[in-house]
Protein backbone atom coordinates (compact mmCIF):
# COMPACT_ATOMS: atom_id res chain seq x y z
CA UNK A 1 0.00 0.00 0.00
CA UNK A 2 1.47 3.35 -1.11
CA UNK A 3 1.45 6.05 1.56
CA UNK A 4 0.31 9.42 0.25
CA UNK A 5 0.33 11.48 3.44
CA UNK A 6 2.53 11.11 6.51
CA UNK A 7 2.27 13.15 9.71
CA UNK A 8 5.05 12.79 12.26
CA UNK A 9 5.34 14.13 15.84
CA UNK A 10 3.10 17.06 15.01
CA UNK A 11 2.70 19.80 17.65
CA UNK A 12 0.87 23.11 17.41
CA UNK A 13 0.97 25.73 20.14
CA UNK A 14 -0.66 29.14 19.85
CA UNK A 15 -0.06 32.15 22.05
CA UNK A 16 -3.14 33.57 23.77
CA UNK A 17 -3.83 37.29 24.16
CA UNK A 18 -2.49 37.04 27.69
CA UNK A 19 0.77 35.61 26.39
CA UNK A 20 0.10 32.11 27.70
CA UNK A 21 0.83 29.15 25.39
CA UNK A 22 -2.20 27.17 24.19
CA UNK A 23 -1.22 23.63 23.19
CA UNK A 24 -3.77 22.63 20.54
CA UNK A 25 -2.09 19.57 18.99
CA UNK A 26 0.51 17.30 20.54
CA UNK A 27 2.47 14.40 19.10
CA UNK A 28 0.18 13.40 16.24
CA UNK A 29 1.40 10.53 14.06
CA UNK A 30 -0.83 9.54 11.15
CA UNK A 31 -0.35 7.82 7.78
CA UNK A 32 -2.92 7.95 5.00
CA UNK A 33 -2.63 5.73 1.93
CA UNK A 34 -3.11 6.86 -1.64
CA UNK A 35 -6.83 7.11 -2.50
CA UNK A 36 -7.84 6.44 1.11
CA UNK A 37 -10.76 8.29 2.69
CA UNK A 38 -10.08 9.15 6.35
CA UNK A 39 -12.60 10.96 8.55
CA UNK A 40 -11.50 12.85 11.65
CA UNK A 41 -13.88 13.27 14.58
CA UNK A 42 -13.60 14.49 18.15
CA UNK A 43 -14.78 17.05 20.68
CA UNK A 44 -14.98 20.74 19.79
CA UNK A 45 -11.60 22.40 20.16
CA UNK A 46 -9.55 19.20 19.84
CA UNK A 47 -7.59 20.54 16.86
CA UNK A 48 -9.34 18.88 13.91
CA UNK A 49 -9.50 22.02 11.76
CA UNK A 50 -6.00 23.07 12.85
CA UNK A 51 -4.67 19.70 11.68
CA UNK A 52 -6.35 20.17 8.30
CA UNK A 53 -4.91 23.69 8.02
CA UNK A 54 -1.39 22.37 8.69
CA UNK A 55 -1.75 19.61 6.09
CA UNK A 56 -2.99 22.23 3.64
CA UNK A 57 0.09 24.35 4.26
CA UNK A 58 -1.99 27.26 5.59
CA UNK A 59 -0.56 26.99 9.12
CA UNK A 60 3.02 26.21 10.07
CA UNK A 61 3.29 23.70 12.94
CA UNK A 62 5.30 24.39 16.05
CA UNK A 63 7.08 21.04 15.67
CA UNK A 64 6.91 17.90 13.57
CA UNK A 65 6.43 17.39 9.86
CA UNK A 66 3.78 16.71 7.24
CA UNK A 67 4.88 15.00 4.02
CA UNK A 68 3.01 14.29 0.80
CA UNK A 69 4.59 11.71 -1.51
CA UNK A 70 7.66 11.91 0.72
CA UNK A 71 8.08 15.68 0.25
CA UNK A 72 7.70 18.02 3.25
CA UNK A 73 4.75 20.41 3.16
CA UNK A 74 6.10 23.95 3.40
CA UNK A 75 3.06 25.90 2.21
CA UNK A 76 -0.09 25.65 0.06
CA UNK A 77 0.14 23.70 -3.18
CA UNK A 78 -1.98 22.62 -6.12
CA UNK A 79 -1.64 19.02 -5.00
CA UNK A 80 -4.23 19.84 -2.29
CA UNK A 81 -7.82 20.99 -2.68
CA UNK A 82 -10.01 22.52 0.05
CA UNK A 83 -13.75 22.40 0.68
CA UNK A 84 -15.06 24.37 3.66
CA UNK A 85 -18.43 24.57 5.41
CA UNK A 86 -19.04 28.16 4.26
CA UNK A 87 -18.69 27.34 0.53
CA UNK A 88 -16.08 30.14 -0.07
CA UNK A 89 -17.58 31.07 -3.46
CA UNK A 90 -17.16 34.39 -5.24
CA UNK A 91 -20.63 35.89 -5.06
CA UNK A 92 -20.16 38.02 -8.19
CA UNK A 93 -19.09 35.08 -10.36
CA UNK A 94 -21.33 32.58 -12.11
CA UNK A 95 -21.14 28.87 -11.37
CA UNK A 96 -18.87 28.20 -14.33
CA UNK A 97 -16.62 31.18 -13.54
CA UNK A 98 -16.28 30.10 -9.90
CA UNK A 99 -15.09 26.68 -11.05
CA UNK A 100 -12.90 28.01 -13.85
CA UNK A 101 -11.16 30.35 -11.38
CA UNK A 102 -9.30 27.35 -9.98
CA UNK A 103 -7.69 26.82 -13.40
CA UNK A 104 -6.61 30.40 -14.12
CA UNK A 105 -2.97 29.85 -13.16
CA UNK A 106 -2.72 26.52 -14.95
CA UNK A 107 -1.21 25.93 -18.37
CA UNK A 108 -4.41 24.34 -19.65
CA UNK A 109 -5.79 25.87 -22.84
CA UNK A 110 -9.05 27.84 -22.69
CA UNK A 111 -10.91 25.21 -24.70
CA UNK A 112 -9.71 22.41 -22.43
CA UNK A 113 -10.65 24.53 -19.41
CA UNK A 114 -14.17 24.93 -20.77
CA UNK A 115 -14.43 21.19 -21.27
CA UNK A 116 -13.17 20.46 -17.74
CA UNK A 117 -15.57 22.98 -16.18
CA UNK A 118 -18.50 21.55 -18.15
CA UNK A 119 -17.52 18.02 -17.14
CA UNK A 120 -17.45 18.79 -13.42
CA UNK A 121 -20.62 20.85 -13.57
CA UNK A 122 -22.35 17.79 -15.02
CA UNK A 123 -20.61 15.48 -12.56
CA UNK A 124 -22.04 17.35 -9.55
CA UNK A 125 -25.49 17.63 -11.13
CA UNK A 126 -25.55 21.36 -11.95
CA UNK A 127 -26.06 21.28 -15.72
CA UNK A 128 -28.36 24.18 -16.61
CA UNK A 129 -27.05 26.36 -13.79
CA UNK A 130 -23.79 27.41 -15.49
CA UNK A 131 -24.78 31.10 -15.61
CA UNK A 132 -26.37 31.24 -12.16
CA UNK A 133 -24.87 33.32 -9.35
CA UNK A 134 -24.31 31.75 -5.90
CA UNK A 135 -27.16 33.79 -4.39
CA UNK A 136 -29.54 32.05 -6.80
CA UNK A 137 -28.54 28.58 -5.52
CA UNK A 138 -29.57 26.51 -2.51
CA UNK A 139 -27.02 25.58 0.13
CA UNK A 140 -26.56 22.11 -1.32
CA UNK A 141 -26.07 23.48 -4.81
CA UNK A 142 -23.52 26.01 -3.58
CA UNK A 143 -21.57 23.21 -1.92
CA UNK A 144 -21.64 21.23 -5.16
CA UNK A 145 -19.98 24.20 -6.87
CA UNK A 146 -17.33 24.24 -4.13
CA UNK A 147 -16.66 20.52 -4.61
CA UNK A 148 -16.43 20.89 -8.39
CA UNK A 149 -14.00 23.81 -7.99
CA UNK A 150 -11.83 21.78 -5.61
CA UNK A 151 -11.71 18.82 -8.00
CA UNK A 152 -11.39 20.55 -11.37
CA UNK A 153 -7.59 20.91 -11.20
CA UNK A 154 -7.32 17.29 -10.02
CA UNK A 155 -5.56 17.61 -6.64
CA UNK A 156 -4.24 14.35 -5.25
CA UNK A 157 -5.29 15.27 -1.69
CA UNK A 158 -8.73 16.66 -0.84
CA UNK A 159 -9.16 18.41 2.53
CA UNK A 160 -12.76 18.84 3.66
CA UNK A 161 -13.69 20.74 6.82
CA UNK A 162 -17.33 20.15 7.86
CA UNK A 163 -18.43 20.61 4.23
CA UNK A 164 -22.03 19.52 4.87
CA UNK A 165 -22.42 20.91 8.37
CA UNK A 166 -24.75 23.75 7.36
CA UNK A 167 -27.11 21.59 5.28
CA UNK A 168 -30.44 20.07 6.28
CA UNK A 169 -30.52 16.32 6.90
CA UNK A 170 -32.04 15.33 3.55
CA UNK A 171 -29.66 17.50 1.50
CA UNK A 172 -26.75 16.33 3.61
CA UNK A 173 -27.49 12.67 2.84
CA UNK A 174 -27.71 13.41 -0.88
CA UNK A 175 -24.41 15.31 -0.77
CA UNK A 176 -22.69 12.44 1.04
CA UNK A 177 -23.74 9.98 -1.68
CA UNK A 178 -22.70 12.46 -4.39
CA UNK A 179 -19.29 12.87 -2.77
CA UNK A 180 -18.71 9.12 -2.70
CA UNK A 181 -19.59 8.83 -6.41
CA UNK A 182 -17.28 11.70 -7.39
CA UNK A 183 -14.48 10.45 -5.11
CA UNK A 184 -14.75 6.92 -6.52
CA UNK A 185 -14.03 8.31 -9.98
CA UNK A 186 -11.51 10.98 -8.97
CA UNK A 187 -9.54 8.73 -6.59
CA UNK A 188 -8.11 11.46 -4.39
CA UNK A 189 -6.80 10.92 -0.88
CA UNK A 190 -9.35 12.54 1.46
CA UNK A 191 -9.09 13.98 4.96
CA UNK A 192 -12.64 14.78 6.07
CA UNK A 193 -13.38 16.63 9.34
CA UNK A 194 -16.87 16.20 10.77
CA UNK A 195 -18.80 16.26 14.05
CA UNK A 196 -21.27 13.70 12.65
CA UNK A 197 -20.19 10.16 13.58
CA UNK A 198 -22.72 8.54 11.25
CA UNK A 199 -21.44 10.66 8.36
CA UNK A 200 -17.85 9.68 9.16
CA UNK A 201 -18.65 5.96 9.21
CA UNK A 202 -20.73 6.11 6.04
CA UNK A 203 -18.05 7.91 4.02
CA UNK A 204 -14.69 6.75 5.30
CA UNK A 205 -12.30 3.82 5.12
CA UNK A 206 -11.01 4.81 8.57
CA UNK A 207 -12.30 7.03 11.35
CA UNK A 208 -9.68 8.76 13.49
CA UNK A 209 -10.92 9.94 16.89
CA UNK A 210 -8.92 12.81 18.34
CA UNK A 211 -8.45 13.29 22.06
CA UNK A 212 -9.54 16.55 23.69
CA UNK A 213 -7.00 19.35 23.83
CA UNK A 214 -4.18 18.94 23.27
CA UNK A 215 -5.33 16.97 20.24
CA UNK A 216 -3.82 13.53 19.81
CA UNK A 217 -4.92 10.36 18.03
CA UNK A 218 -7.06 8.52 20.59
CA UNK A 219 -8.24 5.74 18.29
CA UNK A 220 -7.98 4.75 14.64
CA UNK A 221 -10.95 2.61 13.57
CA UNK A 222 -11.15 0.69 10.29
CA UNK A 223 -14.52 0.81 8.52
CA UNK A 224 -14.80 -2.42 6.57
CA UNK A 225 -18.01 -1.94 4.59
CA UNK A 226 -17.71 -2.72 0.89
CA UNK A 227 -17.75 -0.05 -1.78
CA UNK A 228 -19.68 1.30 -3.52
CA UNK A 229 -21.89 2.04 -0.50
CA UNK A 230 -25.54 2.92 -0.33
CA UNK A 231 -27.18 4.59 2.64
CA UNK A 232 -28.77 1.27 3.69
CA UNK A 233 -25.42 0.41 5.30
CA UNK A 234 -26.36 2.60 8.29
CA UNK A 235 -29.02 0.03 9.26
CA UNK A 236 -26.55 -2.87 9.51
CA UNK A 237 -25.71 -4.18 13.02
CA UNK A 238 -21.97 -3.72 12.45
CA UNK A 239 -22.57 -0.06 11.62
CA UNK A 240 -24.38 0.40 14.91
CA UNK A 241 -21.56 -1.33 16.77
CA UNK A 242 -18.91 0.94 15.22
CA UNK A 243 -21.03 4.00 15.91
CA UNK A 244 -21.30 3.10 19.60
CA UNK A 245 -17.52 2.55 19.75
CA UNK A 246 -16.73 5.94 18.24
CA UNK A 247 -19.33 7.73 20.35
CA UNK A 248 -17.92 6.13 23.51
CA UNK A 249 -14.42 7.36 22.63
CA UNK A 250 -15.74 10.89 22.06
CA UNK A 251 -17.81 10.77 25.26
CA UNK A 252 -14.73 9.81 27.28
CA UNK A 253 -12.87 12.81 25.93
CA UNK A 254 -15.84 15.11 26.52
CA UNK A 255 -16.01 14.01 30.16
CA UNK A 256 -12.28 14.65 30.57
CA UNK A 257 -12.65 18.10 29.06
CA UNK A 258 -15.59 18.95 31.33
CA UNK A 259 -13.76 17.66 34.40
CA UNK A 260 -10.74 19.78 33.49
CA UNK A 261 -12.89 22.87 32.98
CA UNK A 262 -14.43 22.39 36.43
CA UNK A 263 -11.15 21.87 38.28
Amino acid sequence: MTMKLSIRDLDMTFETEGGEPLNVIEGIDLDVAANEFVAIVGTSGCGKSTLLSIVGGLTEPTAGQVSIDGQPVTGPGRDRGFVFQNYSLFEWMTVERNIDFALEKSKISKSDRRDLVAYYIAKVGLSGFEKALPKQLSGGMRQRVAIARALVYKPSVLLMDEPFGALDAQTRGMMQELLLKVWDEHKATVLFVTHDVEEALFLADRVVVMASRPGRVKSDITVGFERPRSYEVVTEPEFGKLKREVLQDIREETMKMMAGAGS
